[in-house]
């Protein structure tokens, strides 16, 4: 019993002790709860006036191609120099010459005609005049005279066939002059199909050739372009800035200017695109002086096109990644505290939102990608740079 008591004393005294010690001890230090943030990159944006592009591409293609072909038979005797495959001509220019020699002839022939012909007009005149000279000795009035009595019918037979032998030359003529072919408009030769030699017969093709002064591109537009554009009515062509062209020739890049011309006006039962035609004066750089020489645009060279769009008027513009879920953008505050924003979508683009706002120029716009969106979460700024999106 003596042992009970004692064990029982000690428990209860290690209990007291280890109680006065507890009372004893100081209360630890309540570490505060940190706030949660969230790290995003930012950018200050301003409102500005957003000039749209529109990207199209095609091939260039001549505006006047032609198939020339002589009007005359005969065998070519000469042929110009620049007479070659890539060869170029001015208006005027002689491409090949016939030989002459049949129609040359035929031109004499058809003098020796008409001054025969000219010849019985005159003999006819003057019997003509014999003949009202002999009517007016009867002392009747010349109206009462038969139309036989003055040589009326062969009078008027004798100026007909003058009239024909004057059209019977310049007939002459016109095939002699024809037997030289001129190029009719300024131009170069992509074929070449009879030579130096060969007889060639009415309607015979001897080349083909294009005209340099303006070459024109076809390009499709989908119904947004079009919306970007705000429509391709004879007003918007008429008023539409320069085309911007982007091409390779022999291997380096190039940069040409164009001008909207017109709309097919039409929409391509395949695509579903419609077309408009962009054309560019002196492609090839012929009349061009030296100060302004460029790059010739070569027919056939395939072109990506910046194509002026209509301009949006006070937007920001807020990068893809910065649009919420419901029309609405994440600011910072002065705390830098999330705030969310309603805005409202005017158009877009691969990189872009446009959209109209009740937000102050220069609010701080969170751009990157972010989960759920909790108004008021503490944020971290986290930019590499400069991020103010100045206009």
């Amino acid at each position: 019993m003596r042992q009970k008591l004692i064990a029982f004393g000690l428990i209860a005294g290690a209990a007291v002790i280890a109680w006065l010690m507890h009372i004893a001890s100081p209360m630890p230090a309540k570490a505060p709860a940190p706030d949660a943030t969230l790290a995003v990159e930012t950018q200050k944006l301003y409102r500005h006036d957003v000039a749209l592009k529109v990207k199209s591409q095609g091939s260039v293609q001549p505006r006047t191609r032609t198939t020339m072909v002589s009007e005359v038979a005969g065998t070519i005797v000469d042929v110009s120099d620049h007479f070659v495959v890539g060869g170029t001509f001015s208006a005027g220019d002689v491409m090949i010459r016939l030989d002459k020699g049949d129609y040359a002839v035929a031109v004499q022939r058809a003098n020796a005609r008409l001054s025969s012909a000219n010849a019985l007009l005159e003999l006819e005149r003057a019997r003509t005049i014999q003949a009202k000279k002999e009517w007016a000795m009867t002392g009747r009035p010349e109206a009462e005279a038969p139309a036989l009595a003055l040589r009326t019918p062969y009078l008027a037979e004798a100026e007909a066939a003058v009239l024909q032998a004057e059209s019977e030359v310049q007939q002459a003529q016109l095939k002699l002059r024809r037997t030289v072919i001129r190029a009719p408009y300024s131009g170069m030769i992509t074929k070449k199909i009879a030579d130096l030699g060969q007889y060639i017969s009415p309607g015979s093709r001897f080349c083909e050739i294009f005209a340099t002064d303006l070459v024109e591109i076809r390009l499709p537009l989908t119904e947004k372009d079009l919306a970007t554009m705000g429509g391709v009515s004879p007003d918007v062509i008429s008023r539409a800035a320069p085309v911007e062209l982007m091409g390779s020739v022999n291997g380096a890049n190039h940069q040409w200017q164009g001008k909207m011309i017109r709309s097919e006006g039409v929409v391509n039962e395949f695509n579903r695109a419609q077309y408009v035609v962009i054309s560019v004066a002196d492609p090839y750089g012929l009349t061009s002086s030296a100060t302004t020489a460029r790059a010739p645009l070569l027919v056939g060279t395939f072109v990506r096109a910046t194509l002026p769009g209509k301009t949006l008027k006070n937007v920001f513009s807020v990068p893809r990644s910065a649009l919420l879920q419901g029309s609405q953008v994440a600011t910072a505050d002065a705390q830098n505290r999330l705030r969310l924003k309603s805005v409202t979508i005017v158009f877009s683009d691969d990189d872009y939102y446009y959209v109209t706002a009740n937000i102050d120029d220069g609010t701080t716009f969170v751009v990157s990608a972010i989960g759920t969106a909790i108004e008021g979460l503490k944020l971290h700024i986290a930019n590499t740079g400069e991020q103010d999106q100045n206009h």
